[in-house]
């Protein structure tokens, strides 16, 4: 969905969200990761699930919404990790393409692989690859056309079949392709992920493994998304022990390291 809010495309950053009302009918408002921002439109990409999402999937161009946003804090970038590894899971997709999209702009900088998982069908038709992918099988060639089209690698990974897709765990797709580098690479590369918490406790060990840095954008279910309820509290470890911080407001981009997973 395209939504016209100046102010808040030209203050969007990726791994930052918008929170929806869907229907005046409706108190409760949505949080949407943000998938695109450019001029006064910014893009968003969900999963229609529950009364709020199918109202809001029912709305047609030139209808008004009221949209509070951009909220939280977003992914950081270090030119010294240049190898970008972003992985994303279902509706965890968009935010790896809004900082897909912020990397293009200074391409010769980065060299980004996108990892993308996804057990219903995904949202944009597959394309076979014209980009090689080191140290993964010939086989796995299905990609994301956008990606594709920025001269950005992507591969995609399901356990539902789909043609040309990795044949399990968008982590294990990763697993496979670090386990290719030399050490000078890995301590190039970091990773970047946002999905559902079991995908993301397998990134956080996943990079552990492999002594590597990584940032996760978590989901949590939330009401006020200004820091004002603490429903969406997680337990992170501070230098002076551990702490519950805000996702809405003190996230959603988190340190995996730091991160209590339960």
């Amino acid at each position: 969905m395209r939504i016209r809010a100046p102010k808040c495309a030209a203050a969007a950053a990726p791994g930052t969200f918008v929170h929806v009302s869907c229907d005046v009918a409706l108190p409760m408002r949505r949080p949407l990761s943000i998938m695109r921002a450019a001029g006064d439109w910014i893009e968003v990409l969900y999963k229609v699930v529950g009364e709020g999402l199918r109202l809001l999937a029912g709305k047609r161009p030139g209808d008004a919404i009221s949209v509070l946003g951009p909220i939280g804090q977003p992914f950081r970038l270090s030119t010294e990790r240049p190898n970008v590894v972003l992985i994303g899971g279902g509706v965890g997709i968009p935010p790896m393409v809004f900082l897909a999209d912020s990397l293009r702009r200074e391409a010769d900088q980065w060299r980004p692989l996108a990892l993308l998982g996804s057990e219903i069908p995904f949202p944009f038709d597959l394309q076979p690859s014209s980009l090689p992918t080191p140290w993964l099988d010939n086989d796995i060639t299905s990609s994301m056309p956008l990606l594709e089209s920025w001269g950005f690698t992507s591969r995609l990974s399901s356990l539902s079949g789909f043609p040309g897709c990795y044949n399990g765990y968008v982590t294990d797709l990763a697993e496979r392709w670090l386990q290719g580098l030399d050490q000078e690479q890995l301590q190039q590369t970091e990773i970047f992920a946002c999905g559902p918490t079991p995908m993301l406790r397998a990134v956080a060990a996943l990079a552990a493994r492999h002594s590597l840095p990584c940032q996760v954008s978590l989901e949590e279910f939330m009401a006020c998304a200004v820091g004002g309820c603490a429903g969406c509290a997680v337990e992170v470890l501070t230098p002076t022990g551990p702490a519950m911080k805000r996702v809405c407001v003190d996230g959603p981009v988190f340190d995996a390291q730091t991160v209590v997973w339960r």
